[in-house]
């Protein structure tokens, strides 16, 4: 049995399959540490509100599951979860299959394919995989994680300049392109400048003052501007009507064995996105946090999760790096910051939940234009240009292949190439990436 020390001076077994972080964390627990991990839990809800919102959005779903999501799926991750400070809900890097999961097969579809996608990673964690995600060739990750930027940001032009799009927007990128194009006179200048104004805050606000809620101050100064002046600027109220102040009742659409068989391939992938991503950000909270993640206890609970937001109606969910970041830097301690999180997101479904209603469409859009750019990071260009040049044409690959094919062909062929390259070189997997903050 290979043991290592945790931070709080505890011993850690790598070969448990399902031992959750808060099992240890709550040993020494005091009232210091839960004021920490309350203050922690409020300011990554405060991000997480108009974030959750627009990823449903933008995912082509009512903006209430992603509320939902973020409430049932971000308890089950960080009360089952491997690592301390883990948050777990919608992420942007799910939008572009969820989007088209629900095109082809309906939102009932989606919900099938989440849950399934939930049971693989069960199975997955209990066979112990959480280790495999080292052996995925960085360039693969980083591709389809730039692809994924890409398909975002063109996702959200039409609500950036309020554009007049006609019935709804096509899955694939060409032909949104050619849409897109076609609309481009029909430019909304209040939709514009309420977007603009939105990006420009939240970007001066994380240079002024990081530890402030920047992005939901941004969102809710112009949202309001847009209810004072009465500007002709879509709402959420506006184009999805009220959000429920409640959770559903839990339930599965009705399942057959051809519907089982058809959504098999989306439920793949969506556990592949939620496994690789919530193990990159637990790598990320251990960086930041000097904290030693449960790998397999991880994997496990993102299987569970996903299953729970199935039930309840919502979107698949991983762990999420830019909300896990900001819980770290709010001074979280344990898992209960992220548990804290979900209780406050859902007492803003139950008291305020009109309030949602106001947000603007456009400041929504840029908090997710934003978000493709950091997906990208841009920061780390050179030094992928630096790199052999197998990986360069690699990480090319997997991106046309996300941008002008689909998730499944890209993360095949990626994995595939890559594996075929590392054999050539015969060298040894590497544990640490430059993950993408999103």
């Amino acid at each position: 049995m290979t043991e290592s020390a945790d931070t709080d001076g505890t011993v850690r077994t790598h070969d448990r399959v399902f031992h959750p972080k808060i099992l240890t964390t709550l040993r020494a627990y005091d009232g210091r540490t839960f004021l920490s991990d309350l203050g922690a839990g409020l300011t990554v809800a405060m991000v997480a509100l108009p974030l959750a919102m627009a990823i449903a959005i933008a995912s082509g779903a009512n903006p209430g599951v992603g509320l939902v999501t973020a409430i049932v799926a971000g308890l089950t991750i960080s009360a089952l979860g491997g690592s301390r400070v883990q948050i777990g809900g919608p992420t942007g890097a799910f939008i572009v299959v969820v989007y088209a999961v629900i095109a082809d097969h309906g939102y009932d579809g989606l919900v099938i394919a989440t849950f399934m996608a939930g049971l693989i990673l069960l199975i997955a964690g209990f066979l112990r995989a959480g280790s495999l995600i080292r052996h995925i060739p960085e360039p693969v990750i980083n591709g389809f994680t730039i692809g994924i930027a890409v398909i975002i940001a063109s996702s959200q032009v039409a609500d950036f300049f309020g554009l007049g799009v006609e019935g709804k927007m096509p899955a694939d990128f060409l032909p949104k392109l050619a849409v897109l194009w076609e609309a481009s006179g029909s430019v909304s200048v209040p939709s514009a400048i309420v977007a603009l104004a939105t990006l420009v805050m939240i970007v001066l606000f994380r240079r002024a003052a990081p530890k402030l809620p920047g992005l939901v101050v941004a969102v809710g100064l112009t949202s309001a501007a847009v209810a004072m002046f009465e500007l002709d600027v879509d709402t959420i109220a506006s184009r999805f009507g009220a959000i429920a102040p409640h959770l559903p009742f839990p339930s599965l659409p009705e399942l057959s064995f051809d519907r089982i068989v058809e959504l098999l391939p989306s439920a793949i992938i969506i556990a592949f996105l939620a496994g690789v991503e919530s193990l990159l950000s637990a790598l990320v909270a251990d960086r930041m946090a000097g904290t030693a993640h449960r790998s397999n206890t991880e994997v496990v609970a993102q299987g569970a999760a996903n299953c729970v937001s199935a039930l309840f109606g919502g979107l698949p969910a991983t762990g999420a790096i830019a909300r896990t970041a900001t819980n770290i830097r709010a001074g979280a301690k344990t898992p209960v910051a992220g548990i804290m999180h979900s209780l406050f997101l859902l007492a803003f479904m139950m008291f305020a939940a009109p309030l949602a209603g106001l947000l603007a469409l456009p400041a929504l859009a840029a908090v997710l234009v934003l978000t493709a750019w950091n997906m990208a990071e841009p920061q780390h260009f050179m030094s992928r240009i630096r790199t052999r040049r197998s990986d360069q044409l690699l990480l090319v690959m997997t991106l046309l292949l996300t941008v002008l094919a689909d998730l499944t062909v890209a993360i095949g062929a990626g994995v595939a190439v890559g594996l075929m390259l590392r054999l050539r070189r015969r060298g040894t997997p590497e544990p640490d990436w430059q993950a993408p903050d999103r």
